[in-house]
Order: C-alpha cells, then sequence, then structure tokens
C-alpha cells in the first residue's frame, strides 16, 4: 500500500494507463484477426491501411516495439497480396 500520497496518485495513473493500454492492444489484435480473417482481396486491401495505421500508432507510444510492428505489417501485407 502507498505510504505517500504522490505513491496514491502513481497507483491510479497507472491503473489508467494500464487500462487504455490493454483496450488499445485489444482493439489491434481484433484488427488483426478480422484482415487474416477476410478472404475478399477488396475488403483486405481496405482494411489493410486501417491496420497498419493503428500498429504505427501503437509503436509510436511505445505499446509495441518498432521491430514488432514491422513483422506484423510485412506478415499482413504478405497475406493481403496472397488473396486472389
Amino acid at each position: 500500500m502507498p505510504q505517500h500520497k504522490s505513491a496514491e496518485k502513481r497507483v491510479r495513473q497507472n491503473a489508467k494507463r494500464q487500462a487504455r493500454n490493454r483496450m488499445h492492444r485489444s482493439r489491434m489484435r481484433s484488427m488483426i484477426k478480422q484482415l487474416e480473417q477476410t478472404e475478399d482481396r477488396a475488403k483486405a486491401e481496405e482494411l489493410l491501411p486501417k491496420v497498419k495505421a493503428k500498429i504505427d500508432r501503437l509503436a509510436g507510444k511505445g505499446l509495441l516495439h518498432q521491430n514488432k510492428a514491422a513483422r506484423y505489417k510485412s506478415r499482413l501485407e504478405k497475406h493481403v497480396s496472397g488473396l486472389e
């Protein structure tokens, strides 16, 4: 348990940030799954820029490592280009 006012505030801030980060990460994963399950190339090409933008934003905020973000985007590009 925090003993100081500043420590109490830090606990509140951390909880708020953790919830926000979890929401963003969950949304990103849902978007990725939606894109991976798409079999229609036109629909996938429409979704791809939105998913890539979300990944880039999270990598910029530090929620994802830059290399992991690049790996996600590369795999998604490969998936979309492989659709007929």
